[in-house]
Parts: C-alpha cells; structure tokens; sequence
C-alpha cells in the first residue's frame, strides 16, 4: 500500500508540475525555471517507475500468499475435521472452495494497494486544485465520490448475480467430482450417459449464471465510462471557461486537464476494488462455512493421561470389553452395528463418545490427548484410501521401516502377488486413489500399511472382504502370527468364518448390544444367532458342521461357495 500510495502521488504531481513548467518557463522564456522544473518531471518519472515496480511486485507475493494459504488453511482443515466436514460439503464443493474461493480472496490484496493509492492521489489533486480555483476544488472534492455511488447501482445487481454464479458452479463441480469417484461403477452398470446428461444440465446453468455476470460487468463498464466521460468533459469545461476570462492561467489549464484524466484512474479503481471486494466476500463466506464445521474430534479443555501400558477398552453402549493383547472379532448381523462400534473405539466422533462413553483403562477415551489416541489406536477403515507416491511411501508414509520390514508386512497381507506386477517394485508410483489396483490389491495393500504401524490396538473393518478365500485363509494364519503376541491388541470386524476362527475371541452383537462372547466354535454350537450371521452354506448339520468335516470346514465350504469374502467361481478377487 505504501509503494502504491507513491506511486499514485508520482502520477498526481505531472500535472502540476507540467503546469509550472508551462506558466514559469516556457511562457516567460525562462529556460533555468523550464529546466528545473523538466528535471523535477524526470526524477517523478524515476521514483513512479521504481515505486510501480515494488507495488507491483508486493501485490504479486501478497495475492499469491493470501491465495494458497486460504488453500492450505482449508486443507488444514479437512484433515483436521474427522468426518464432520464430509457429512455436511460434498468432495467437489471443498475442491471449489480451494481452487476458486481463495483466488477470489487473494484479489483484494492486489486491488488494495492500487485503492489506497488512488485515495491518497484523490486527496492531492483535491488540494492542489484548490489552490488553483476553490471552484473546481468543490468539483473534484464532491464529484469524484458522487461518481463512485453512481456506480453502486450497476454493482449491487452484480453481488446477487456473482453469488448465484458460485454455487451453480460449487453445484457443477460437486456433480463432476462425484461423477469421476464413481465412474468404474457408472461404466459396469451403463449408466454413464445418465450423469453425462445432468452435468451437461448444471453445466448450463452455470453458463446462464456466468452470463448474467458477464451482463452486469458489460454495464459496469459502460457506466463508468459514461460517468467518468462525463465528469471530465464538465471539469474540463468548467477549466477552460475560467482560463478564457483570465481567472486562470494556460498553464493552469493544462494542468486542470491533466487533473481530469488522472482522476478517470481512482473512480475506475474504486468501481474494481468494489467489484472484487464483492466476489472475495461471496468466496470469504464459503470458506468461513467450511471453517466454521467443528471438528469431529479434537482437545477440548484439560485432557487426562493415557493408560500406561496396554490397557482393555470398555464400550459402555454396547457392554464390549477389548481384553489387552490377543485377537478379537466383532460380529453382528448388522454390519452398521459392529461398524459403529469400530468407531467408537476409534475415536472417530467425540460427540457420540460423550453420550456412548468408550474407556481405556480407567478413563475416557475422548478426554485423552488425541495424538497419543491416534498413535496407539489405529482403525483401517472398510474403504481403503490411497494417495499419488511411490509404494514405499503409500505403506511407510513415516519412513520409519527398512524394506525388510515392509516386505514382511506385504507377506502377511499377501500382497506378494501385487509387488510382483509392478515394473519398480516398491519404487512404482501408485495413481491417485489406488485406480492401478483392483479392489482385492488395495484392500491387501491398506492392510499392510495397518500392520506397519505397529500399533498398540489395531482396529481392522473387514480387511478381507474383497479376496477369494485361499488369500483369505493364508490373511487369517499371518495375522495371527504377526498379532498374537504380548502388547498387541487386534479387533478384526467381520464375518467371515475364515477370519473367525483366527480369532481367540469372537463378540456377537445383537440390536447393538453384547449377545454372547467365546470362541467361533463355541458360538456356533451355543448361539443359533450367530450361526445364521456367519455360515451361510448348505448341507449342514445342527451343529454347523458339514456331513463329512468339522465346524471349521463347513466355514470353509461356506465361504467358498457362497461369496462369504466375495470369492468368484475361479477363486480370484471380485
């Protein structure tokens, strides 16, 4: 703002000391004052040079910080924000505000530089005009700002149609981002042209919307060309009549003329500055809104320590208690049920933590520091997400495990088949989202990353249920081996006999609430329930047993031949 200001006042003065130069050199003949005042024009010239420069160049750093940490707070906030922001913005309004509100708040900090130094410059013309005829002064002292509320009614139309404009396009964008995230689907089910058409709909309507813009900008123009037009023609008028009945000098008039095309530039600059002002605070409100969504979970007040050593969790709405180390299941006939409580131990809400009270050894979950909570509770969620980057970085984002460490996490996962595919290895770069991989890969590839961990309580959400049922078999055996030890504590929600019988404890839930606790075995002989939920095969017996076989390989059969881990005839992945 200050190299602004200089800036303008540079301009402002030429005038002035074009007149000067006019009626003390060369009038008179004077070719001394002609020269001094030529030299004084010459070094305006330099400093306006030299201080348009920096203006130019602060604006710049200025809009582009403003600009990309506008983006970086709202990134800030979406990985801060749990599920809170995802239930209430769509993934394309959350893109929109990045790519498009926080350019809009970055034009102000260019177009302030430029208003300040237009004020500053609207002020010294004032004074300097009066000192030439009080007049003009009152002209220039109330034209100039009546010029500017002229254009107030062309500017209002404008908000309304600039804010109509943005949420169609928040509209279109949501629509396009949703569109891509499904569009394995959309083409398995031929429905793409469905989406195509409501896209090419919004994508209309925000045409129509950017149009009306397009309108109101058109008449923004015209009037302040008019407007301003108008003020220079009456000022220049008003000059040269003084200038013909002598109450002014030919020098001064020059001046005066110079007066009324320099004060085209702040009129012109405020009808901007006004227009932009306008746009940034429709992006300002969007982005206030996706900062203003309270996060899902966060350190509220004082916190209580965290247990010490491995300690059980006790699930207060449900009656589970997570015994430390060892394996555990959580079954339900309704997988929202054992989800849900997957969530709790999580900690993924602090809201229904503080209805549902979840404890970790001797206090509560949700008044413990949330960074040792996420350091020592990890849930792999039933949607695995993957990033761009190599697939080292993908399973060790920390980099804190040698390769060894990491191939033996792809061996207990069994994702030795997927690492062979790959032209680099771990080195090979995976696309945005995993879309390289099907399905059963990046279901394998997220357990991986969840082994490597290593975390005190490792909370699994069907980690199998995208793999034929000899991958599963071997999952279940390795997971054992690499989670049944002192100081781990594993819960695996599923149903999958395969898993179940891995596990050296299984809770069944039942309307949400703890039904019956034992062995998969035990259940299965004791709780009719539980049997319904997890075997679905034919041919078995009362006991959940095949004709010829135990329990355990009726699991088996079931799992096989009726798609229990969403196995396919010829035993790869769905």
């Amino acid at each position: 703002m200050l190299y602004g200001i200089i800036w303008t006042l540079c301009q402002a003065f030429t005038p002035y000391i074009l007149g000067q130069a006019i009626d003390q050199g060369i009038l008179p003949g004077d070719f001394g004052r002609l020269s001094f005042w030529v030299g004084l024009l010459v070094a305006l010239t330099l400093l306006q040079s030299v201080a348009a420069t920096l203006r130019h160049r602060a604006s710049v750093s200025n809009w582009m910080q403003a600009a990309y940490r506008s983006a970086q707070t709202v990134g800030y906030k979406v990985t801060r924000s749990g599920d809170a922001l995802p239930r209430k913005f769509s993934t394309g309004e959350v893109v929109s505000t990045t790519a498009s509100d926080a350019m809009r708040i970055a034009e102000i900090f260019d177009v302030a530089a430029r208003l300040a130094g237009s004020v500053a410059g609207y002020l010294l013309v004032t004074f300097l005009v009066f000192q030439t005829s009080w007049q003009l002064g009152l002209v220039v002292l109330l034209g100039v700002p009546f010029c500017g509320a002229m254009l107030l009614f062309v500017i209002r139309p404008l908000q309304r149609r600039q804010k109509e404009q943005r949420e169609a396009a928040g509209k279109m964008t949501a629509l396009g981002a949703d569109t891509v995230a499904g569009l394995r689907v959309l083409r398995g089910i031929g429905g793409e042209h469905i989406f195509v058409d409501r896209y090419r709909e919004r994508s209309r309507e925000t045409q129509l919307a950017g149009n009306k813009v397009a309108y109101s900008l058109a008449d923004l123009d015209a009037v302040q060309v008019l407007v301003v037009g108008a003020f220079s023609v009456a000022f220049t008028w008003i000059g040269a009549l003084q200038a013909v009945s002598g109450q002014i000098e030919a020098g001064q008039l020059v001046a005066l003329y110079g007066y009324a095309v320099f004060l085209v530039s702040p009129i012109r600059t405020a009808a901007d500055a006004v227009s932009r002002f306008i746009r940034a605070h429709v992006g300002a409100r969007r982005i206030i809104d996706v900062l203003a969504t309270p996060s899902a979970v966060h350190d509220a007040g004082p916190t209580v320590p965290a247990p010490v050593s491995p300690s059980a969790l006790l699930d207060s709405d449900s009656g589970v208690v997570v015994a430390p180390g060892g394996l555990s299941a959580i079954v339900s006939g309704d997988p929202a049920e054992s989800a849900g409580l997957a969530r709790r131990l999580g900690r993924f809400e602090d809201a229904v933590l503080q209805e549902a009270e979840v404890r970790w050894g001797e206090a509560a979950l949700h008044l413990m520091p949330l960074r040792e909570v996420r350091s020592r509770i990890v849930v792999s969620d039933a949607e695995p997400q993957l990033f761009t980057g190599t697939l080292r970085e993908e399973l060790d984002p920390a980099g804190r495990h040698s390769d060894e460490k990491i191939m033996a996490a792809i061996r207990v996962a069994s994702a030795g088949d997927v690492l062979d595919g790959l032209e680099y290895g771990l080195d090979d770069e995976v696309t945005e989202k995993g879309r390289g991989f099907s399905g059963g890969q990046r279901q394998r590839l997220t357990l991986a990353r969840a082994l490597l961990t290593e975390a005190e309580v490792l909370v699994l959400v069907e980690p199998t249920s995208a793999v034929d049922a000899h991958t599963e078999a071997r999952i279940a055996q390795a997971l054992r081996r690499k989670r049944g030890t002192p100081g781990h504590t594993t819960v695996v929600v599923t149903a999958s006999p395969l898993l179940l019988g891995a596990m050296d404890t299984v809770v069944f839930l039942k309307d949400g609430k703890l039904h019956a606790q034992g062995t998969h075995r035990q259940l299965l002989e004791t709780v009719p329930d539980y049997r319904r939920v997890v075997v679905r095969g034919e041919g078995m017996d009362g006991h959940g047993t095949s004709a010829n076989g135990t329990a355990a390989d009726a699991a088996v059969g079931a799992n096989a031949t009726n798609g229990v881990g969403h196995s396919n005839n010829n035993g790869g992945e769905e």
